[in-house]
């Protein structure tokens, strides 16, 4: 269970055992585990979207949204922040790109991006709370955390590291087996429980062209802003139904 606990302990801020030195900072060994980490972090969402829907689909919306943020330590937010922020400034070098992203200091584009997403996924998960009922949004909103994460392993495979760094060491231990088996699996469940929700592989697609196109590689702020991206095209996509 090493790999799971280091998949928690990477991809949110949930308490985890006490790891061997050498297995704690190991995303290889994590890799395969991350959608398993991502039901944890839907399953957290669900169940407070849940209770704050008693009161309301706005209350349960935002009770989820923080809940959604909290769990991740906003740590996808920030990626999606920086992305922001070096797509801005790169106009189309990747090592501008990356030279951008690695700032600490947040811009005006990446402020604004952030911004954006919050927003839409408060009005998204009222609507879809409101819409389709509390069950069926947090089944919706668990299938959502998992897609979203198998999406890192998916585009870890298709899409080559921009730079040494946590994509290049996320990507040494992802397989191709491992990406298709545990997506036929996931498939197979939204088929029977959420059809609408296979709409996560051709947003996975598009995701993994945009980056070969756009940068030629990718960094771990894409794969956070992929998360975020993931998820609310999804939830977008739970309206459908």
């Amino acid at each position: 269970m090493s790999g799971f606990f280091v998949a928690l302990s990477f991809l949110t801020r949930l308490p985890v055992p006490p790891l061997a030195p050498e297995k704690a900072g190991s995303l290889a060994l994590a890799a395969p585990w991350l959608p398993a980490a991502g039901a944890m972090v839907g399953l957290l969402v669900a169940v407070f979207a849940a209770l704050g829907a008693s009161f309301g689909p706005w209350v349960g919306a935002l009770l989820a949204l923080l809940a959604w943020v909290a769990v991740s330590g906003g740590l996808h937010l920030d990626g999606l922040g920086d992305v922001a922020d070096g797509l801005g400034a790169a106009h189309g070098n990747p090592q501008r790109f990356v030279e951008v992203a690695r700032d600490p200091h947040t811009g005006s584009f990446g402020t604004i991006a952030i911004a954006l997403q919050i927003a839409a996924k408060l009005v998204l998960l009222a609507t879809v709370i409101e819409a389709l009922g509390v069950k069926a949004a947090a089944i919706g909103i668990l299938l959502i955390a998992v897609w979203a994460r198998w999406g890192t392993l998916a585009l870890g495979r298709a899409v080559p590291p921009l730079t040494e760094g946590m994509a290049s060491r996320l990507a040494a231990g992802i397989s191709t087996r491992v990406v298709v088996l545990e997506g036929v699996a996931l498939a197979l469940a939204t088929a029977f429980l959420v059809p609408v929700l296979l709409t996560a592989l051709p947003v996975t697609l598009a995701l993994a062209l945009y980056w070969r196109v756009r940068l030629g590689g990718i960094t771990g702020d894409c794969h956070g802003a992929s998360i975020e991206i993931t998820e609310s095209a999804l939830l977008f996509a739970l309206l459908l139904a």
